[in-house]
């Protein structure tokens, strides 16, 4: 039977990115790829566009003379992580092979590569964003949180984000801090979240979505096993609780690829009667150099994890 064809393949690998799109807590990040220019390899192009202001209008010479630019940062997709897995030639006839590899792929994805890829996703945005000077300390209280949360709403939107559409990605915990706040209520309301053409509804917080992650996945740093000894990830040593992100919808850039998806039969497999599938993933994020000062990340105060 031949099921290593492209044909196969293409599916199976379509299937497990659209199941990260959906179902992780960061899939909406994945829209923002678009803009990305990728040919190849471990390097993306990510553009920026920018234009002249205004100047006076002569009557004599006519419009000033302005212009638009394109300049592309260039960024390096770092996370290249893989595995393999088995499926005895006895458990698994070769007519239903296919049906038993993508559900045994699509239980391998919800209980290990999405929550990795929202940690990571997570993680990053506070390194960066650290980098800059644009996270704090708080420890979570009913009766201060809602001051601290407007706090960085505005700010966010004084840096340059504006009217632009906002999220706040915040863990379970936290969430429901907020929500034992007394004046909760006159700020709140349900809305619709888009992701991955999908519909979500979410709770909202003066009109932004506040979109719920558990907190394992919401720590400043991780250890990413290579898999010689132990596999997935772990929270850092030093790693913190992350309370909350808060950035403009379009401003993550996100990219995962399913790829080098291979399918051996048993009669190929060497070292075991069974069947063999190999799996990689790449992906990573990354916002512009001058749109960092758009995202706020508040993280518990003296290390708490």
């Amino acid at each position: 039977m031949a099921v290593n064809t492209i044909e196969n393949r293409t599916l199976f690998m379509e299937a497990c990115d659209q199941q990260l799109i959906e179902g992780a807590t960061s899939g909406w990040m994945e829209a923002n790829a678009g803009q990305v220019k990728y040919t190849g390899g471990d390097t993306v192009k990510i553009p920026t566009l920018s234009t002249t202001g205004l100047g006076d209008y002569d009557r004599n010479a006519g419009y000033p003379k302005g212009g638009v630019s394109v300049k592309y940062q260039t960024k390096t997709m770092t996370q290249d992580r893989g595995t393999s897995f088995f499926l005895d030639r006895i458990e698994v006839d070769e007519s239903g092979f296919i049906a038993t590899a993508a559900s045994s792929a699509a239980i391998f994805q919800r209980e290990h590569v999405i929550p990795e890829v929202d940690a990571y996703r997570y993680s990053t945005l506070y390194k960066l964003t650290d980098a800059k000077g644009f996270s704090h300390e708080y420890t979570p209280a009913a009766s201060t949180i809602l001051s601290e949360l407007q706090k960085d709403i505005t700010s966010v939107r004084d840096s340059g984000a504006g009217a632009a559409e906002l999220v706040i990605i915040m863990p379970y915990p936290v969430a429901d801090i907020l929500s034992s706040s007394e004046k909760l209520t006159r700020y709140v309301n349900v809305g619709q979240f888009s992701q991955g053409g999908v519909n979500l509804e979410v709770q909202t917080f003066n009109g932004i979505p506040i979109i719920r992650v558990p907190s394992e996945r919401m720590k400043t740093a991780y250890d990413f096993k290579s898999g010689a000894t132990e596999f997935g990830f772990a929270p850092a040593g030093d790693a913190v609780q992350i309370n909350w992100i808060i950035c403009p919808k379009s401003v993550p850039i996100a990219i995962s690829k399913t790829d080098g998806v291979y399918i051996y039969d048993p009669e190929t497999t060497q070292g075991a009667d069974a069947w063999k599938v190999e799996y990689r993933k790449f992906h990573d994020l990354w916002v512009k150099d001058e749109q960092l000062k758009t995202v706020r990340v508040c993280t518990a105060a003296g290390g708490n994890a």
